[in-house]
């Protein structure tokens, strides 16, 4: 917990309030669900996101539609590109 918040602190200074608003914007989404979408921020692959978040790459990817429910998205908008937006 303590590395994720040193990772926070520094992701925030780069990345300017990101979860902070999607925190506003999204309130129901978990710590897990934040985290998930950090590291797409960072356009960290698959592989990557199952190793740090200690899952199998089927495990993100069923995080991501689990992610892209939530942000209401449609099947033709990209959720990579809606957080790389965001």
């Amino acid at each position: 917990k303590n590395q994720w918040r040193v990772f926070e602190e520094h992701f925030e200074a780069v990345h300017e309030e990101f979860l902070k608003r999607l925190k506003d914007q999204f309130p129901d989404l978990s710590p897990r669900e934040q985290k998930l979408a950090t590291y797409l921020r960072l356009n960290i692959s698959t592989k990557e996101i199952a190793l740090l978040m200690n899952i199998s790459g089927r495990g993100v990817e069923v995080a991501r539609y689990r992610l892209r429910r939530k942000f209401n998205l449609d099947r033709e908008t990209n959720l990579l590109d809606f957080i790389l937006n965001f």
